[in-house]
């Protein structure tokens, strides 16, 4: 989704694409088109069908922040959990409203295009700086659990209680492995509809992850006597097997900036809309909706059988709840690797935003060029890498960044450029569009106020319940 952004706003030659490219137009799902109807816009000429564009938005959603979807439940009960998850389903829906609205007014689907026309040059630079540094923290993040998880997979398969120390249980070594052999080559990729088949596949280990989830919840016992005293502490006997509906607890206003980011995906709107064939407003909006709904089924479905599963006993990460059960178990070593496979082959899609923020910061009006385009993709993998090996607490340092980038890019900046773009004489500033964008503005600022107070309670009290949606 971001390929098609970073090729986003200055290269509409360079886009008569090779022969190949025409079978990107056998859409995976297809749709009626306007023939004779001009584009609306004259950035780009997209070539992605509506499907491809579903599976990268949805793809760029789903984060590793699901596995801990069940913990948030556990602390908020099942109906306050839906009814939060539902309020922020729909104002990320409505965020996307407010961007592609602002980029109909532009005329160019660039954030930071929005960024100089709301703000001015400094606009520019901030969106830039606010992509890049979000999204290397979500590439840092995912990169280390592959660092961490993938020895313990392959230690678990070789049937090994204790790593050997063999180079292949060194998560070094491995994350150096897997950013060379999968994810540089699909971050050298020109458009982003091409990731469309990556990202269905990154779904499709998600789904894989959600059925086991559901099977496990008829196969696993309540109470399960395998969990150790220190969790059982933790837990009221007498209702440690009853769903609770309502739960109001020290943790649960944690799960509120968890959820907030559940649905990040603001930084590859754009660029996915640069690439689409037909492109309009509608037809952008329908893909976010859509994106959206299906990530929400599988968040909601995720969160209730992982619940419903080990009720009060259930862990933060839901993966080491199961290992609890049965440390072997096969079926949970195949979803861990699953789990491994689509946060790898997430890390491209979140990859071109950067990318292109940083085309549009130093080579705004350059033509494509194959040399900027692999050596940006090279450095960019090159520091993820050496701060996922060398630097421990690059999570924590990324938690605080995340904190305040991710309700930028989701409720603030969205809303502000909303106010600024949009002209008075359309909608004046007393108007009912206006106000709701400045409201959501505000709400973005109460979510990253508590986002930030919750982290620095976490390094007061030297705790881990704060997290992010991805």
């Amino acid at each position: 989704m971001e390929l098609q952004k970073l090729t986003n706003g200055h290269h509409q030659d360079f886009q008569q694409l090779e022969e190949g490219e025409s079978t990107e137009r056998e859409e995976f799902l297809p749709h009626k088109s306007d023939g004779g109807k001009p584009p609306q816009f004259t950035d780009f000429e997209g070539k992605t069908s509506f499907g491809m564009s579903v599976f990268n938005l949805s793809n760029a959603i789903m984060g590793s922040g699901i596995l801990g979807l069940s913990y948030a439940m556990s602390n908020t009960g099942i109906v306050l959990f839906l009814i939060l998850l539902t309020s922020i389903a729909v104002l990320s829906s409505y965020s996307v409203h407010l961007l592609l609205k602002c980029a109909g007014v532009v005329g160019i689907r660039a954030y930071e295009q929005l960024g100089k026309r709301a703000f001015g040059h400094p606009g520019k630079i901030l969106a830039a700086v606010v992509i890049t540094i979000h999204n290397i923290g979500a590439m840092s993040s995912y990169l280390f659990i592959v660092k961490y998880e993938l020895p313990l997979v392959i230690q678990a398969f070789l049937g090994l209680q204790h790593s050997s120390g063999e180079w292949f249980q060194n998560g070094n070594y491995l994350i150096v492995i897997v950013s060379i052999c999968v994810i540089l080559p699909l971050a050298l990729m020109r458009q982003l509809g091409y990731l469309g088949y990556t990202s269905g596949f990154s779904l499709s280990c998600m789904v894989f992850f959600l059925i086991s989830v559901i099977y496990k919840k008829f196969n696993i016992p309540c109470p399960f006597d395998g969990f150790t005293n220190h969790t059982a502490e933790n837990i009221s006997i007498d209702g440690e097997c009853e769903a609770k509906y309502f739960t109001i607890n020290q943790q649960t206003a944690y799960t509120v900036p968890i959820l907030a980011f559940a649905f990040v995906c603001h930084p590859e709107v754009l660029p996915i809309y640069t690439e689409l064939l037909n492109p309009t407003k509608r037809r952008m909006q329908a893909i976010a909706n859509v994106s959206i709904l299906g990530m929400f089924v599988m968040y909601l479905l995720t969160a209730i059988f992982g619940y419903l599963t080990f009720y009060l006993n259930t862990e933060a990460e839901l993966l080491h709840t199961y290992s609890k059960v049965d440390p072997l178990d096969i079926l949970i070593l195949c979803v861990r690797l699953a789990v491994l496979v689509a946060v790898t082959l997430t890390v491209p899609v979140v990859l071109f935003p950067i990318r292109r923020a940083i085309l549009q910061l130093l080579f705004p009006d350059k033509p494509f060029h194959w040399v900027r385009h692999v050596l940006i993709a090279l450095c960019l993998l090159f520091v993820v890498n050496l701060l996922v090996i060398f630097v421990p607490n690059i999570r924590d340092i990324f938690g605080i960044i995340g904190a305040t980038s991710a309700p930028s890019l989701i409720f603030i900046l969205p809303g502000l450029f909303y106010i600024r773009i949009v002209s008075t004489e359309q909608e004046p500033m007393n108007s009912r569009p206006k106000i709701q964008a400045a409201c959501f503005t505000a709400l973005g600022f109460i979510f990253m106020s508590m986002s930030l107070t919750f982290i620095v309670l976490d390094w007061i009290y030297g705790e881990n319940r704060s997290g992010g949606g991805h």
